[in-house]
């Protein structure tokens, strides 16, 4: 946990350890289930503290983005930025999938940013 707050880490994904056959690990006790839980509860909420903190720093940043798909609402396109954090363009104009754009991050959400098209 030490490690992880000094690094402070914008987005990181986590899981419960599973035994991998022939690495060093799997010859070793694993830890109680309900100790491996809590330990995971703990650690993904220092992360999401943490992304929360790293996203809501960005509102008003600008940032590029790789456009990757429409999104479900009329105009809006959905890439990543160049932090590997999900982006929301709202009235994205004629951007297509692949562009390279950049934006305004408008808003951060639970695991996203909205962010609106800079006009050139």
């Amino acid at each position: 946990m030490a490690l992880v707050e000094k690094v402070h880490f914008g987005m990181a994904y986590s899981f419960k350890y599973s035994p991998r056959p022939g690495t060093p690990a799997a010859d070793r006790p694993e830890v109680d289930a309900a100790v491996a839980d809590a330990r995971l509860q703990e650690l993904q909420a220092l992360l999401t503290r943490q992304q929360k903190a790293t996203q809501e720093s960005m509102v008003g940043r600008e940032l590029s983005v790789l456009v990757e798909k429409a999104g479900r609402l009329d105009g809006q396109m959905i890439g990543k930025s160049e932090y590997l954090h999900a982006v929301f363009i709202e009235n994205a104009g004629d951007t297509k999938v692949g562009d390279l754009v950049r934006v305004r991050i408008t808003r951060s959400e639970a695991n996203s940013l909205g962010a609106a098209l800079i006009r050139a």
